[in-house]
């Protein structure tokens, strides 16, 4: 059932419902998911950002690359928000109608959307129809190998939260592998695969083993130098860049 935002539907999960613009603020580090996703979006491509929220990793984009970018959004607060960045985001889903008139992208942007989907393979066939014959997906999904989720297994514990890896709004759950898995499968061939480091966390902020670590200046470049060294273990996000096959 579609509502104007999917996040009615993690309420009953969280004390509260979640905040809507809980993701926005994003910054252009490279070692994070919009700077990696900047990164992978060529020069003045023509851009179709889906699931663009309050446009905060759209403006990046446009603002690092170039692009000539359109959003899709279904939560009307987020749109808002994005449209006063100057993006032009258009309210609604991601489906046959709403493409039917947009021409053809050079890349199509799933930024932390395809988690959030019961049916995702069914996006990224769809994302097809809107590429040109080069075009690309570029897309960032959680890690549910996670180390902080791997613990939390272990002690019996799989609790949703507000937002990060565990947000309550997330309906599908992917590892490195099952991310392959699901971009083979639909069409597309994997030109990079990435992982952030996830600096900011709660789990860094709350957990005891990172106590002695508290300084930003101390704990950021351990946690980046761990993400490089085993990236499924300290992974963040899975980011991706594939090509039509």
């Amino acid at each position: 059932m579609k509502t104007p935002s999917p996040d009615r539907h993690a309420a009953d999960f969280l004390e509260v419902c979640p905040d809507p613009l809980r993701y926005d603020g994003q910054t252009n580090d490279p070692a994070e998911s919009a700077g990696m996703i900047a990164a992978l979006v060529q020069p003045n491509a023509r851009v179709l950002d889906v699931g663009c929220g309050t446009g905060s990793i759209s403006k990046i984009i446009v603002e690092t690359t170039g692009a000539q970018l359109t959003g899709i959004e279904p939560d009307p607060q987020r749109v808002a928000v994005a449209r006063s960045r100057g993006i032009n985001a258009l309210q609604g889903f991601f489906d046959a109608k709403t493409i039917e008139n947009l021409g053809k992208f050079d890349v199509v942007v799933f930024a932390d959307v395809l988690e959030h989907l019961p049916d995702p393979a069914t996006a990224l066939r769809l994302a097809h129809h809107v590429l040109k014959p080069d075009g690309a997906v570029v897309a960032s999904i959680p890690n549910i190998a996670h180390w902080s989720v791997r613990l939390d297994l272990l002690c019996g514990r799989f609790d949703y939260q507000p937002y990060g890896i565990m947000d309550a709004t997330h309906l599908r759950w992917f590892t490195e592998k099952s991310v392959r898995a699901l971009f083979e499968t639909t069409g597309y061939q994997i030109e990079s695969l990435r992982h952030t480091a996830g600096v900011l966390l709660p789990v860094y902020y709350e957990h005891f083993l990172w106590r002695y670590f508290r300084p930003r200046r101390c704990r950021n470049p351990l946690i980046r130098l761990l993400t490089k060294a085993m990236p499924r273990l300290f992974g963040c996000q899975h980011v991706i860049r594939a090509s039509q096959k």
